[in-house]
């Protein structure tokens, strides 16, 4: 399959995705968009990383066009203020690149490092302004992004989006552990982290931001809106396991639903692989009926008030974007030099991560 790309030059590029990961109903049944300030976007997201120290000046210069981080995010929060997507696409950038150094120090065989780390992150976290200088890049730099991102609905989203990223850390320390002691997760267990690892609630916390509106507990928590939030994380993180299980085998990870099926279910990987892919379908047709609830429950909001209007206005919104994560999920796995394996050197270590086995970071 094919498809023209916006990728992360100024000129459109045709991708091929492989058979494998083709999915036909994707590139037919969810039109691919892009936030108009996409362009700007990269440039200023390029130049957070370096001004954070993030990622040296010659792994920005070489990798982080092509990684196309701020292209996921531009895909997804579409209609969002500028200002909202900038501070998205550089907390998300951070995200990646905290994500690396997570892996590193497991690679390493760092605990001490980690467990730092671990615990200054919960502080960036709860005291954004006592962090902003901190030493370590990826310290200062997620106290930059819950500032900012703090800026822009009540306390109470504040309070929720903390409360959410406190978990997706212990998370990865959970994950830490496992991948340090060689434990492959149940698949139910695994189903069950990867909620918090991929961050779930914190990509569908952003949707209301983006929609300038803080959205009701009653709404918020409704079925009919969290089936389809759901069912668009659900479809990420499956397809991102999909299509990242050769770089985890060759990296000897044990998060991948893939590998969890082959150790706990006694499949081949071929019969894994087929198995992911089968969740992956049914993710988006389940969506597609979601999706046609949700937006008869945005029509019920809207009673006459403005209030209602205003809550139906943004559930509408919300809805919209996690339809976009289906597109923005789907072509990112195929532009982002992330997953490319075969194009490095070895296998296990992808070229744009700080790989230094000695001093701390």
């Amino acid at each position: 399959m094919h498809a023209l790309s916006h990728g992360s030059t100024s000129t459109p590029t045709t991708i091929a995705v492989p058979p494998a990961l083709s999915l036909p109903v994707i590139e037919a049944a969810f039109p691919r968009q892009l936030h108009p300030y996409w362009p700007k976007l990269q440039r200023e997201t390029r130049a957070w990383l370096l001004e954070k120290r993030l990622m040296t000046p010659e792994t920005v210069e070489e990798y982080a066009d092509g990684l196309c981080y701020t292209d996921l995010m531009a895909g997804y929060y579409i209609g969002a203020p500028d200002e909202v997507l900038q501070a998205i696409a550089d907390y998300s950038a951070w995200f990646f690149v905290w994500d690396d150094r997570h892996d590193r120090d497991i690679v390493h065989g760092r605990p001490e490092s980690w467990r730092r780390l671990k615990d200054l992150l919960h502080g960036a976290l709860d005291r954004p302004g006592d962090h902003l200088g901190h030493t370590d890049p990826v310290v200062a730099g997620l106290a930059d992004s819950v500032r900012r991102l703090h800026a822009f609905l009540p306390d109470t989203w504040n309070a929720r989006f903390s409360r959410h990223f406190h978990a997706v850390i212990e998370a990865y320390d959970r994950e830490f552990h496992n991948r340090t002691e060689g434990i492959v997760p149940t698949v139910e267990e695994y189903l069950e982290l990867r909620r918090l690892t991929f961050a779930h609630r914190i990509w569908t916390d952003l949707l209301e931001p983006s929609a300038g509106y803080e959205l009701p507990d009653a709404v918020r928590k409704n079925p009919a809106y969290r089936k389809p939030a759901l069912l668009s994380q659900e479809f990420a993180a499956w397809y991102n396991d999909l299509c990242s299980l050769p770089k985890e085998i060759a990296g000897n990870e044990v998060h991948n639903l893939g590998i969890s099926l082959v150790t706990h279910e006694g499949m081949t990987i071929e019969e894994a692989i087929a198995d992911v892919r089968r969740r992956v379908e049914e993710c988006i047709s389940e969506f597609l009926d979601a999706e046609g609830e949700a937006l008869r429950f945005a029509d019920r909001l809207d009673d006459g008030t403005v209030g209602g209007k205003e809550t139906s206005a943004a559930v509408r919104a919300c809805v919209g974007n996690m339809r976009n994560w289906f597109s923005s999920v789907y072509w990112f796995h195929h532009e982002s030099g992330r997953y490319r394996v075969d194009s490095w050197d070895d296998r296990s270590t992808p070229p744009y991560v700080d790989n230094a086995t000695e001093g701390e970071k």
